[in-house]
């Protein structure tokens, strides 16, 4: 079993990593990746687990979300700007046909049906 604790914890390292640039950058998302962090150090670091769970900005967003699977209605509303600008650049930078446009509108509907089927 060690060796997959291992993998975990360096999967977990790396999605922190990842949130940590995300929280920089507004095309990278953060609390997907903290997310998975927090459920690889589950299998991994009760130490790390805890120091996410805690932290002072997104523990309380990790533990709602590992209680009830809730994403807070700031979450929800970010996530419906950021999918709006994202299509509209897709659109004026690629010109996409019909077709691509409607399966990509469609994945981004999916995607927004799913964060506002969530609690909040």
């Amino acid at each position: 079993m060690r060796p997959l604790r291992g993998l975990y914890l360096a999967l977990g390292l790396f999605f922190v990593a990842l949130g940590f640039i995300g929280a920089f950058l507004p095309v990278l998302p953060t609390t997907p990746f903290l997310i998975l962090a927090a459920a690889c150090f589950a299998r991994s670091s009760e130490r790390l687990e805890g120091w996410l769970l805690s932290h002072p900005r997104f523990g309380l967003t990790l533990r709602e979300w590992r209680a009830r699977g809730a994403i807070p209605w700031r979450g929800k509303l970010l996530a419906l700007a950021g999918t709006t600008v994202s299509f509209v650049l897709f659109w004026i930078g690629s010109s996409p046909g019909p077709a691509l446009a409607t399966a990509v509108g469609l994945l981004m509907l999916v995607g927004l049906i799913y964060v506002f089927s969530r609690p909040s």
